[in-house]
């Protein structure tokens, strides 16, 4: 028997003034729903999550409006810090949960969180006390990780192979989120430190809030090396990050050394929106490429030979019985769904014996891997050692002569060389990869051995080496997220990758608290110590500065030493994965055939069995015979 499915004729794609299709409703759906929305969506987002990154701004209001004193201050600042980096929580939930759940939670957290602080700041409440402040700090700073595991990590898992550049471009978003904060503040409220505070709790809230359902997770597209996977218009975005950088830093030294009046700090921030918007045009441009490919597809199918289809009714016959009796035999006889019990039995029996690398881990044999160890204590060393040099900024600067307005010189140069090195190392390290198969740990590696430079240049003090140490270790800073991040995805897989992302994340606070709290806060105080007493004032006390070249030069040292040993530390996962990152990590997305819906690799048993049929809507599309 013989089936005749004709064509109905062939249609042209639409050609013309490409407005006739860009200004019209369907096409807006297109663009809202599309997978390029949720880029621009994301960089907002993130955008909008880095507050943590100007508590410099607003602590001499904190300080002053509630009475602290310093070390009161640093633990608020501490609190602040443990809150944006533990963000297991808001990973266990994105598990669970779809990621417009684990917005609107970090949306209300932000709001709660900052609100209370500016209420209190401004008097508007009775002064609270200090653990509540840090409460409140910590809560309004938590929500950082919520709005980062909510749309980075679902960008990353819908273009899986372009992990690295996508964690670059989102995580210099984040670098310049503080410049961007800077310039909104001035424009909104004025010099106003205060009203900053408030400008923290609802602005991130309301951009979350505006793109809570644009944010998911969707499937990869089938066709490979199509414009919806493309990588093009991730170079574009970086062009307009680089705009955006350069941009910013051209108004921070204008503004710096010119009074600006507040309709120009108006019309500068207005300027800002125009740039940051600009990503939108660049998502229209993309949609419209896919509208294009959509039609000329459609056409070309159009004008395919109507297939014949022969059907042999033996042949289904036989097939449909061998069928029947694989499936029973897949089946088998029924057996109980085993207890809990069991699982947890199974889960500690597996926990020891993890999969290949690059296939999903589960989060318990990602934590007790020996991999996951070498990273986070490699990281511990990098980040703790350049986090310890960014918030001491000022008291270095202080320390070695160096006037107020080189110090915020400093401050705005780490700012910007901090977004830099997040948006190369995201695509150096993913150019290197493709090209040469270079293992992105030996590119952490190089990375930590840069930093050593910075940290060896504050210990010394050299005259005005401050400018080029804040450049490196703002470069080092931000380079060592993406790769750190990137290195989790491609070693443990994506399907638990919302909670191991933030795993990682966890590092900082540690080498924070070890060498910033332990190591750099006690030398510098003791170096303090044996000064004379500087800083009287009535009722105020003793207030500890230490001048000269002796105030940092041990710490840094210590930090220049646990930096070189983080380095050696990294050549051992260099060494584990070398022969993983020669091969193809990224060929599974290109075959179709290996991952699931939020870009977790499938069993292999489920990767192997294919629906029923398949092979015969291949053969149709192709206008062949299948018998």
């Amino acid at each position: 028997m013989v089936f005749d499915a004709g064509g109905g004729g062939s249609r042209a794609p639409s050609s013309g003034n490409p407005l006739h299709v860009i200004l019209t409703a369907p096409f807006a759906r297109q663009v809202a729903v599309g997978r390029w929305f949720t880029v621009f969506a994301s960089l907002l987002i993130l955008t909008a999550s880095g507050a943590t990154y100007i508590f410099s701004s607003y602590s001499r209001a904190l300080k002053e409006s509630l009475g602290y004193d310093q070390h009161t201050l640093n633990t608020v600042s501490f609190f602040k810090d443990l809150g944006a980096n533990l963000g297991v929580i808001s990973g266990l939930i994105n598990e669970v949960t779809p990621p417009w759940v684990v917005l609107v939670i970090g949306a209300a957290m932000n709001l709660f969180g900052y609100l209370m602080v500016y209420l209190a700041v401004a008097g508007r409440t009775a002064p609270p006390p200090v653990w509540l402040v840090c409460l409140y700090i910590f809560v309004g700073s938590n929500s950082q990780s919520f709005a980062n595991t909510g749309a980075l990590v679902t960008t990353v898992k819908n273009f899986p192979e372009n992990r690295g550049v996508v964690l670059g471009i989102l995580k210099g978003f984040v670098g310049l989120s503080g410049a961007v904060y800077t310039q909104l503040y001035l424009a909104f409220y004025g010099d106003d430190a205060k009203s900053l505070i408030l400008l923290i709790a609802w602005l991130p809230a309301a951009v979350s809030i505006m793109f809570v359902h644009t944010i998911r997770i969707m499937p990869y597209p089938r066709r490979r090396g199509g414009q919806e996977t493309s990588s093009d218009p991730f170079f574009c975005f970086l062009y307009i990050s680089i705009g955006l950088a350069c941009y910013l830093l051209v108004m921070i030294v204008v503004q710096w050394q010119f009074a600006f009046s507040h309709t120009a700090y108006s019309c500068a921030a207005a300027a800002l929106l125009i740039v940051l918007f600009l990503p939108l045009c660049v998502v229209i441009k993309q949609e419209y490429k896919i509208h294009r490919e959509r039609e000329l597809d459609a056409a070309v199918h159009a004008t395919d030979p109507p297939p014949t289809i022969t059907v042999d009714h033996v042949q289904m016959s036989t097939t449909t019985t061998s069928k029947t009796e694989t499936t029973i035999e897949q089946e088998g006889p029924s057996t109980p769904a085993p207890a809990a019990g069991s699982c947890m039995g199974k889960w500690v029996k597996t926990m020891f014996r993890p999969p290949a690398r690059g296939d999903d881990y589960t989060i318990l044999q990602a934590l007790v891997s020996l991999d996951m160890l070498v990273l986070f204590v490699a990281t511990i060393c990098g980040v703790g050692g350049t986090l310890t040099a960014i918030d001491n900024m000022g008291q270095i600067g202080q320390s070695l002569g160096y006037p107020a307005k080189s110090i915020n010189t400093f401050v705005s140069l780490i700012s910007i060389w901090n977004y830099a090195g997040r948006v190369a190392a995201g695509f150096a390290s993913e150019t290197l990869l493709e090209r040469y198969r270079l293992p992105r740990p030996l590119v952490l590696t190089g990375v930590l051995l840069l930093a050593c430079a910075g940290h060896v240049l504050i210990a010394l003090g050299v005259r005005h080496s401050l400018y080029a140490a804040s450049v490196i270790i703002g470069f080092c800073f931000g380079a060592q997220w993406p790769l750190v991040y990137a290195i989790i995805s491609e070693v443990f897989g994506l399907k638990f990758y919302s909670t191991l992302y933030n795993f990682g994340g966890m590092a900082s606070p540690v080498g924070s608290y070890i060498l910033n709290v332990l190591v750099t806060g006690r030398l510098y105080d003791a170096e303090a110590d044996r000064q004379p007493v500087r800083g009287l004032t009535a009722g105020a006390g003793r207030d500890k500065v230490c001048l000269g070249v002796e105030c940092f030069k041990r710490s840094f040292l210590i930090i220049t030493a646990a930096t070189v040993f983080g380095a050696l530390v990294s050549l051992v996962l260099v060494y584990r994965t070398w022969s993983f990152y020669k091969g193809d990590i990224y060929a599974r997305f290109r075959d179709g055939a290996g991952e699931g819906e939020d870009g977790g690799r499938l069993p292999v048993d489920q990767r192997q069995r294919r629906p029923a049929g398949e092979g015969v809507i291949a053969g149709q599309r192709q206008g062949g015979v299948t018998k």
